[in-house]
């Protein structure tokens, strides 16, 4: 059935085809093709002729009776963070940070209530979560979800976790509304946000906000611990005062890059 909304230049196969990507839950890396239908809402064929498409293109395998994506289909994140230039912009501030605190950093954006992992550097320490780009969690449980709510207005914030978490995670904390909104109102006025297990057990980290030329929010910086080896002291008089000197570092790059003029040469 044709979508309803949308205007004479939508394209209906490329909309189903991106169902078909996204209808994969985490932790279910095989689907079946009628998994795959009823997931979408499609027909049986029509989701058929999609997978074969994807597959042929390289975006999805077959596996057994099944169905799975391959890593290709991450090139179509990573477009996105090179089109934004943010990972050439942070990796050497993100490599300087983990030197200095020898902890992973990470950077995140908002995706409706959920946060995506887009740029990491990372070091060997076994955590409960595996982190990868691409990678998404539920915002308010986050230390780096929480920097990006506490930029929002009022309606916005209410619009964007009344959306459902496409995580597949349950967090350990469940605010109510005057928690939550004492909470972020706490890292509006500081500046930046801490997170100790409310995500989940063993997980504290420390975050501050990424900002553009325009002095908007635009993503989230953190440096990510292990509950059981770092106190929130050590995060606190250590690792803070280092990140939010790179958080500043990038985000005036940043905003040098948006601001370089750019000139078309006619060849």
């Amino acid at each position: 059935m044709p979508r309803e909304g949308t205007g004479p230049d939508f394209i209906e196969a490329l909309a189903r085809g991106l169902d078909v990507i996204r209808a994969f839950p985490p932790g279910r890396p095989v689907m079946s093709l009628s998994d795959v239908a009823t997931a979408t809402g499609l027909a049986r064929p029509t989701a058929r002729r999609i997978l074969l498409t994807l597959e042929e293109l390289g975006y999805v395998r077959v596996d057994g009776n099944g169905f799975a994506l391959t890593p290709r289909v991450l090139d179509l994140g990573v477009a996105y963070v090179r089109s934004m230039g943010l990972w050439d912009v942070a990796r050497p501030h993100m490599e300087r940070l983990v030197a200095r605190t020898n902890e992973s950093c990470s950077i995140a954006q908002l995706d409706g209530s959920d946060i995506v992992y887009v740029a990491r550097v990372a070091v060997p320490k076994i955590v409960s979560l595996a982190v990868q780009i691409g990678t998404r969690f539920p915002a308010l449980q986050t230390s780096l979800g929480k920097v990006q709510l506490a930029a929002l207005a009022p309606d916005e914030l209410e619009r964007v976790l009344a959306e459902p978490t496409r995580s597949g995670l349950v967090p350990r904390w469940q605010p109510g509304v005057e928690e939550r909104d004492a909470e972020l109102r706490e890292v509006r006025a500081r500046g930046w946000a801490l997170t100790d297990e409310q995500l989940t057990l063993g997980i504290r980290s420390v975050a501050a906000p990424l900002r553009d030329g325009d002095g908007r929010v635009i993503a989230g910086i953190n440096v990510n611990t292990h509950a059981a080896e770092t106190p929130v002291e050590t995060l606190l008089e250590h690792h803070l005062p280092a990140l939010l000197q790179v958080a500043g570092d990038i985000s005036a790059d940043f905003a040098r890059l948006a601001n370089v003029p750019h000139v078309t040469v006619a060849s």
